[in-house]
């Protein structure tokens, strides 16, 4: 994944080059010729570059040859201070771990998946008498079959309501399921054939999962001919109703397959990667084929320096991709990676089978990787159509609020709490590519220690979650190298807000950043907000102007994630027990009073010879919780 190109004799070396080479130089000489990962480190810890070696002695040594270093990799050498490496058995295991490095670490000088977040599956769980057919992110914690990647939560649950209504499983929780009386409105509707309640044995349940997972693992044409001659059959013995319902369940088969079908003989489980790429931005596009049917596709962004070329963006999105993902049993790109064999065989290695990467030359599969780097085209001219309005609204940003350059980072915070209860504090961060969510931050508001909070008390929450947010990136980052400081601050807040705020910068000495409080202004109508900064008188804009609606959409972003946070903390509040904060009683114990009293109110007002009568209740116990309740400490 190393560029090679050589410099220019005109180009201007780096001042430090000379320093970064001679110590390059003398690790050299402490090193093997051993397989493993090498980490390049600057002198304030940021981790610069982490790649791989086959002999790391000679791959170390090829960073001390300036001549035959890229403009990139000379600034990278001219950073450098430290060198960490980490030996490995093969050259196998070393791409696996530098993928697991980079991923965790996102070195500045590699080449970065920015957005790797997990996809969804299909879980047909197998830890339950009657199995549950639902929807899953994340590893694979549970016992069952895992279907899938699907490339978004929405074709997922599309297919689980489907699938649900083909072959009448249940979609609720365990705990759901062991507390019904009676069937739900999912057995009304001919969504679920009643488990809960014995309305089907475990063998015809058993059944109807197995042709679920026949279904989803290829055999879909076998499985409706199988359904259409029950429907024949209940039509010919003029059984109307049943035949109805055979037909229903067809259709739901068919809602599946409409979506899924792409045609293409002898392809069962492959993912098709392609590559489009436009100066230091790739998109690649990947489709997820599996037991023949299309599961969709997603596209992903890359940065990386022009000079980097389409193999080594492909390489370094495979190795990163597929760091925590189970690869199928072929991948089809448009690009043929570095490396290709060794790739392969470290994603064998991970997955325990066979993994062949190829790139087709001819015939349906060379249509699907064209198809494939179309997609990719028109989402990479997208994405960079978007980047660039962006940036325009951004340089308005600037203009408007007096600053040097556009904002490349703007937080905006919002409180949320009904009348001071359950209060948050809601940061979003939006750049040059649009809102940053991996960034944001929630803060739950401290009603002790410094800026303490008193109920209902608006500043005082604003004060707290910015001296909590500058308190910590300063300790964090204090000489300003990383990308976690702002640029411009938006506060959702009048003129006492905006004192607020600024007290706080002033007391933590970042009182250079730009902060522009937000007020809905007369009427508290959209469109006549009003501006607040320090030094200025209030101001608005012409509520047509483009600045004003990007102000309004920040705005709005920051209020929706400051409400929603607040309704999970809430909601979760008003789900705890009171049984939870008695000391010594665990699930198990918990699980046995529930049983017993029917609910934590009854646990509350018991007496203690009833509390001892409960199983796996000793005497001392009883008295615990008897005296917990009744000492008023609940």
């Amino acid at each position: 994944m190393t560029d090679k190109t050589p410099t220019s004799p005109s180009v201007n070396l780096p001042p430090d080059l000379a320093r970064g080479t001679a110590y390059l130089k003398a690790e050299v000489r402490k090193l093997g010729a051993d397989p493993g990962v090498y980490r390049m480190t600057n002198g304030d810890g940021e981790v610069l570059y982490v790649g791989k070696a086959r002999n790391l002695a000679r791959r170390v040594a090829s960073y001390t040859q300036p001549n035959r270093l890229s403009n990139r990799l000379m600034r990278m050498v001219s950073e450098t201070e430290m060198l960490e490496v980490i030996v490995t058995k093969s050259e196998t295991e070393a791409l696996l771990l530098e993928s697991n490095l980079i991923k965790k670490m996102k070195p500045r000088y590699n080449i970065l998946l920015r957005d790797d977040k997990s996809l969804p599956q299909i879980l047909m769980t197998a830890d339950h008498p009657f199995g549950q057919l639902t929807k899953h992110r994340g590893r694979k914690t549970r016992k069952g079959d895992y279907f899938g990647p699907f490339a978004s939560a929405g074709a997922v649950n599309r297919t689980v309501a489907d699938l649900a209504r083909a072959f009448m499983l249940r979609t609720c929780s365990d705990s759901v399921f062991g507390a019904r009386t009676r069937p739900c409105l999912q057995y009304q509707i001919k969504r679920c054939s009643g488990p809960c309640v014995g309305l089907v044995t475990e063998t015809d349940y058993a059944a109807q999962m197995d042709q679920a997972r026949r279904f989803l693992s290829g055999e879909s044409a076998a499985i409706q001919r199988d359904y259409a001659d029950r429907m024949h059959a209940a039509a010919d013995k003029l059984e109307f109703e049943t035949a109805a319902i055979w037909r229903n369940r067809i259709r739901a088969l068919s809602g599946i397959q409409a979506s899924q079908d792409i045609n293409v003989p002898n392809l069962r489980d492959a993912d098709i990667i392609a590559l489009a790429r436009s100066g230091e931005k790739s998109c690649i596009q990947t489709f997820f084929i599996r037991g023949g049917s299309n599961y969709g596709n997603r596209s992903y962004f890359m940065t990386h320096n022009t000079e980097s070329t389409d193999a080594a963006v492909v390489t370094a999105f495979i190795g990163q991709f597929y760091d925590d993902k189970e690869p199928p049993s072929e991948i089809l790109v448009s690009v043929t990676p570095d490396e290709a064999a060794l790739l392969g065989e470290a994603l064998s290695t991970s997955a325990g089978r066979t993994v062949r990467i190829s790139r087709p030359q001819r015939g349906p599969r060379t249509k699907l990787t064209a198809m494939a780097r179309r997609n990719a085209e028109e989402a990479l001219a997208r994405n960079l159509a978007d980047t660039s309005s962006q940036r325009r609204l951004l340089a308005e940003l600037g203009d408007l609020f007096g600053m040097d350059a556009p904002p490349e980072r703007v937080e905006v915070y919002d409180n949320s709490h009904i009348q001071g209860r359950h209060a948050v504090g809601g940061m979003i961060v939006a750049g040059p590519d649009g809102f940053n969510k991996a960034a944001y931050r929630k803060f739950n508001m401290r009603e002790d220690g410094p800026h303490a909070v008193t109920q209902g008390d608006d500043f005082a929450m604003m004060r707290q979650v910015i001296h909590r947010r500058f308190e910590r990136v300063l300790k964090e980052d204090p000489d300003r190298n990383g990308e976690t400081w702002p640029d411009l601050l938006l506060i959702d807040g009048g003129k006492g807000q905006l004192s607020s705020v600024a007290e706080v910068m002033d007391d933590l000495g970042v009182a250079d950043i730009a902060v522009v409080a937000i007020s809905k202004g007369p009427d508290r109508n959209a469109g006549r907000e009003q501006f607040h900064m320090r030094g200025r008188d209030s101001f608005t804009l012409s509520p047509q102007a483009s600045a004003m609606h990007f102000l309004q959409r920040l705005r709005d972003e920051a209020h929706r994630y400051a409400i929603g946070t607040h309704r999970a903390r809430r909601q979760k509040s008003e789900l705890t027990s009171p049984l939870d904060g008695v000391p010594g009683i665990g699930p198990r114990r918990k699980k046995a009073l529930l049983a017993h009293f029917g609910s934590a109110r009854a646990v509350s007002a018991a007496g203690l010879q009833d509390l001892e009568a409960v199983d796996g209740i000793s005497k001392a116990v009883a008295r615990q919780i008897f005296d917990w309740f009744y000492s008023g400490q609940s």
